[in-house]
């Protein structure tokens, strides 16, 4: 498989001096861009890069906490030390440049218009947090009408849905979800039940001010076909359309410009290599929407100052995660094509070991190939009776103890007048550490119990 022919290296990780003029252009890869056999990195160097991860686990969930080689840990650990050694220079000379660098890098990244729309926070919740926040503070201010609604999916991530509880609805909003399909078999059905959902939000001819839309669903990962969504979204007059995309950038395209939303968040340790935790909130520039009504949810000295640089201080704490953008790039640039050539072997890869085990355990994927990016849902067999939660979670956690496999399990109630539905779906992530050995792992793990006459119901809690 191509994917396992990747050449790896070690990096040198000190980056931390950032003589580096903030207004030079970052070098981005492309599949076309000329790397020479001496600077692509080679498989023993990634097995290098990720030595830290315990050998004897297959890791097959990068989706959950990501992964950092130890070429960006060991530029992480120098930043920290410049602090820790003098920490004045280091806050009065050096935090604000490094993280207008990593910011200049990300707008290069997504095509933004301009800097001032790309602010770096601790992750996306964070990031759901300040855009809820101001749809909140427009209903308590009366730019918005009680019961006036916001949209979001069904399957959006479980901090998002908290989020639009304790900000959305306990300030006036009604809150509509999206009810998708799964499996799913094509974008057209997703974007039928969008559809259904803003005639809803219109009813009682109250106004839809808020769409939140997943890029990548997290469980069950889903690939969201968010331009025709937004674009519908525009076609309705829906006010703000904000993307969730945790799993966004280094899994699937990000392109501002392309997608339109007015917020769009990503994660960049998930599936961009860089410790935890730091994310990127995107902000669209309007002359139609208040731009400054944007805060960070921690208030600090800052606060007035626009959003980036608000969220570039919230007190003492460690921002080297934001810092270490530059040293990403590096050792992204190192493989062939760049994060594109990566997001694409990645796909190819996750595909192929989702395949394969479908065919093993003669069940289904969660959704076609084109609507995965690097994670993929997997039919589990049926003759292990997933039929809750609990059982879900038993299997989870029986692969990680005794077999070594970590992996999530999602459990999908059967539909009346189902027949011996697959009822459970282990969530697969392809990243470049990843080895065919993995999936073998857990496809021999899952045979075996299945071999032993085990059903969820007797595993150990």
């Amino acid at each position: 498989m191509a994917t396992h022919d990747l050449q790896n290296h070690t990096l040198n990780g000190d980056h931390c001096d950032h003589n580096i003029p903030i207004s030079k252009r970052p070098k981005l890869s492309s599949p076309s861009t000329t790397i020479t056999n001496a600077t692509i990195i080679s498989n023993s160097q990634i097995q290098s890069e990720f030595s830290h991860h315990v050998a004897s686990v297959a890791r097959i969930n990068n989706g959950s906490f990501g992964s950092c080689p130890q070429s960006v840990i060991s530029a992480q650990k120098q930043w920290q030390l410049q602090f820790l050694r003098q920490p004045d220079h280091f806050y009065f000379n050096q935090l604000k440049p490094g993280i207008l660098h990593s910011r200049s890098i990300v707008k290069s990244l997504i095509n933004a218009d301009h800097i001032d729309e790309v602010s770096l926070v601790d992750n996306a919740t964070t990031a759901a947090a300040i855009v809820l926040q101001k749809a909140a503070r427009s209903f308590s201010e009366g730019r918005f009408e009680k019961g006036d609604v916001a949209v979001m999916l069904h399957y959006a991530y479980g901090s998002v849905k908290k989020s639009v509880e304790a900000y959305v609805t306990r300030a006036g909003g009604r809150v509509i979800e999206v009810q998708l399909p799964f499996p799913v078999k094509s974008k057209e059905e997703i974007i039928t039940e969008f559809r259904k959902a803003l005639e809803r939000g219109r009813d009682n001819r109250k106004k839809v001010r808020l769409a939140v839309i997943d890029h990548v669903t997290s469980m069950p990962s889903v690939v969201i076909p968010v331009k025709e969504l937004v674009k519908i979204c525009r076609e309705e007059n829906v006010d703000q359309v904000f993307v969730d995309a945790a799993h966004g950038i280094g899994c699937v395209d990000v392109d501002m410009k392309e997608i339109g939303a007015d917020f769009y968040t990503s994660n960049l340790h998930k599936w961009f290599f860089c410790p935890p935790s730091v994310a990127f909130l995107y902000s669209r520039k309007s002359n139609d929407r208040d731009d400054d009504d944007l805060h960070h949810p921690v208030v600090s000295h800052e606060y007035g100052n626009g959003l980036a640089v608000e969220s570039s201080w919230v007190g003492n704490r460690d921002y080297t995660a934001q810092l270490v953008v530059p040293s990403v790039l590096e050792f992204i640039d190192r493989f062939p094509g760049g994060i594109d050539g990566i997001k694409k072997r990645n796909h190819e890869a996750v595909v192929e070991m989702g395949e394969m085990l479908v065919k093993e355990w003669g069940t289904h994927l969660g959704c076609p190939p084109e609507m995965c990016g690097s994670m993929i849902m997997v039919g589990l067999p049926i003759c292990l009776r997933i039929c809750n939660e609990s059982d879900a979670l038993k299997l989870r956690t029986h692969l990680r103890n005794e077999f070594g496999v970590e992996v999530p399990i999602y459990f999908r109630a059967p539909k009346d007048g189902e027949v011996d539905p697959v009822t459970g779906y282990a969530r697969i992530s392809h990243q470049v550490y990843n080895k065919v050995d993995d999936y073998y792992k857990l496809r021999d793990a899952i045979n075996k119990i299945v071999s032993d006459g085990t059903i969820c119901e007797c595993l150990p809690n």
